[in-house]
């Protein structure tokens, strides 16, 4: 909302881009009664701009959240006021239109207008002149509930009809007719009743050597120095941190940044040690709106299981035990308001059974149940991907038995039974891992080819969605990948392998390298496939994870194994554009298998899991 003065009278312009925004619950009027009253006065004081012949503006609706019903509101279009409310007693609910004619608005001046009902009768007085009066065959309900609905100020819920004029006052006021405590003033037009404070009080003529202060400007209260404290008392007060050039806003619980300040990586620190159950094959970092951040552990034995954790007071808790059969991954994905955890199992249950399973959250008890067991072979990775608006879950099967070349299996969302059903199978040998992503119109899906039986030299394959199926796109040479990251760079769009090793058993001495180049391909629009941009010298690499700060792009790698120990540096690369991606931070890690980037209002971090020892780390960005 943005303040104009216009013909020495102060009012409002309604700018929000989402129209939600210029909301409120009924609730906060109705404090005592969700019913509408049935008799009561609409005054609205407000400068119309030129409107075009066929577009109506909305002053209000009054609408439930379910619902695109307007249960009661008020609009314009030239020459015409046009009256909304919705009957449930009549026409089977149908809502009724009471129009005035000859209502001239739209010529750039203030009009005060006083709509009044009772009943039946309908009354409008614009600035004070001889009413209009309208009778309708449908009178106003005597009982319209106000549950669950919500008003919004200049529009009806969405950007068309949008309010674009003035408005100085806008009052509801049960009882049938106000006209008579609103024309009492000698100008008419700007009649008050209820103007906000900031509307009041034109500012005096300033000196020649004066800035002209306003009310609204002078009352702004901000704070300097360190970060002080935001609590309900703090609300809407501003903090400057001179050091960062940054301007914060206090909603009452946390500083929300008003200027976004371009910070850069200066170094990292450990932040917490996150002692898991057993070994960690992967991590998952994930936010259920609401209730919290997450961060789900694919722990390797059971019991106990694998763990989902809670970001709570600036740490991860533990939150959720749940039997897993030497989880190798988490996967985190939503259709509609359902939330899902899908896991990927390794190993067969107790039973002799081979099972990997979806789980639901339940908003009641705030936690996840079991909801789908999906028959897998050494399930490695889950990916949910969304195409053409139906939902998708591709799982890898790593191998059955000693045959490593088998099908993996892409599942799609039936919407009538609620179940994941077999939609493609697609050929892979020892597959690590999927990576979903779209270009354009476009969408893709790259597997992780890691061993055939005899080498891990084998092809990693892309696939593009075309006639309603995956189909190859492009065939690239790797050794023992373990895993694809897209990410995008401005235009330019890269495609990452972490190989893992180097093996060929068919050689005359057989071959056993972990310390191989991993590589970077980028995509070629003239040749319509990814060529490669980049090789980076890795040690048995699982893992890559793609991340910014501030203005820089980065790439942080899991290298698991040298050949002689699991204690090795994984390496965090920063795009320096022709000089593509360049080591600048060696963190010390042990049997990394994993990595997460995530943020929360105090900061950046990287989360990291080993695959040789039940301890993750928690690591800080420290950033200037």
């Amino acid at each position: 909302m943005r303040v104009f003065q216009v013909q020495g009278v102060r009012g409002f312009q309604l700018t929000a881009s989402r129209p939600r925004a210029l909301g409120f619950p009924a609730s906060r009027l109705f404090i005592h009664c969700d019913r509408f009253p049935e008799e009561f006065s609409i005054i609205v004081t407000l400068r119309v701009l030129n409107v075009p012949a066929k577009r109506n503006e909305y002053l209000f609706t009054l609408m439930a959240e379910e619902s695109h019903s307007v249960l009661v509101g008020l609009r314009y279009s030239p020459n015409k006021l046009h009256f909304l409310f919705w009957s449930q007693e009549h026409f089977n609910g149908w809502q009724t239109c009471v129009t005035f004619h000859n209502v001239s608005l739209s010529d750039n001046q203030w009009h005060t207008l006083v709509l009044a009902v009772s009943g039946q009768s309908f009354s409008l007085t614009v600035d004070c002149n001889v009413p209009s009066d309208v009778a309708v065959e449908t009178p106003f309900p005597t009982s319209l509930s106000v549950k669950r609905a919500s008003f919004y100020l200049g529009n009806r819920r969405r950007k068309k009809g949008l309010f674009t004029g003035l408005l100085r006052q806008l009052v509801l006021l049960p009882g049938a007719d106000a006209t008579p405590r609103i024309c009492t003033s000698m100008n008419f037009k700007v009649a008050t009743l209820s103007v906000p404070t900031i509307l009041q009080d034109l500012p005096t003529k300033p000196a020649s050597n004066e800035v002209l202060k306003y009310p609204y400007e002078t009352d702004m209260k901000v704070t300097f120095g360190s970060r002080p404290p935001c609590t309900k008392h703090e609300k809407a007060h501003f903090w400057f941190n001179a050091s960062q050039r940054g301007l914060y806003l206090c909603n009452g619980s946390t500083w929300i940044s008003m200027l976004e300040v371009k910070q850069r990586l200066d170094y990292v620190e450990e932040y917490q040690n996150l002692v898991t159950n057993s070994e960690t094959m992967g991590i998952e970092v994930f936010t259920i709106p609401k209730v919290g951040l997450f961060a789900a552990t694919a722990n390797r034995y059971t019991p106990p299981g694998s763990a989902i954790y809670k970001w709570t007071d600036g740490k991860f808790v533990p939150y959720q035990n749940i039997p897993t059969y030497q989880a190798q991954s988490w996967k985190y994905f939503t259709i509609g308001k359902k939330i899902f955890l899908a896991v990927a199992n390794f190993e067969q249950n107790d039973r002799g059974q081979e099972y990997s399973v979806i789980y639901k959250w339940s908003r009641r008890k705030e936690k996840f149940f079991t909801y789908q067991r999906i028959a897998t072979h050494s399930a490695r990775d889950w990916e949910a991907f969304v195409i053409e608006g139906e939902a998708f879950l591709a799982v890898v099967n790593h191998r059955e038995g000693n045959n490593h070349n088998i099908d993996s299996v892409i599942y799609r969302w039936n919407p009538r039974t609620g179940l994941f059903e077999t939609n493609q199978t697609i050929p892979t040998s020892g597959a690590y891992d999927w990576e979903f992503f779209t270009i354009g119109p476009y969408s893709f899906l790259a597997v992780a080819n890691t061993f055939n039986g005899t080498s891990t030299k084998i092809y990693s394959h892309i696939y593009i969605w075309l006639s309603g199926c995956f189909q190859l796109f492009q065939s690239i040479l790797t050794f023992g990948a373990a895993d694809w990251e897209v990410f995008h760079i401005g235009n330019r769009v890269f495609l990452a392998v972490a190989n893992s090793h180097s093996y060929d058993s068919g050689t005359l001495v057989p071959s056993n390298f972990y310390a191989i180049n991993s590589s970077i391909y980028e995509l070629n629009i003239t040749a319509q496939m990814f060529v490669k941009f980049q090789d980076l010298l890795t040690y048995s690499a699982l893992d890559w994870e793609f991340f910014s700060v501030g203005d820089d792009y980065f790439l942080v790698v899991a290298n698991s194994f040298d050949g002689f120990t699991f204690s090795v540096n994984s390496i965090i690369y920063r795009w320096q554009g022709y000089e593509g991606f360049v080591a600048v931070h060696r963190l010390p890690t042990v049997g990394c298998r994993d990595w997460e980037a995530f943020n929360t209002t105090e900061g950046s971090y990287l989360l990291y899991s080993s695959a040789k020892e039940p301890l993750s780390k928690v690591l800080k960005l420290k950033t200037t």
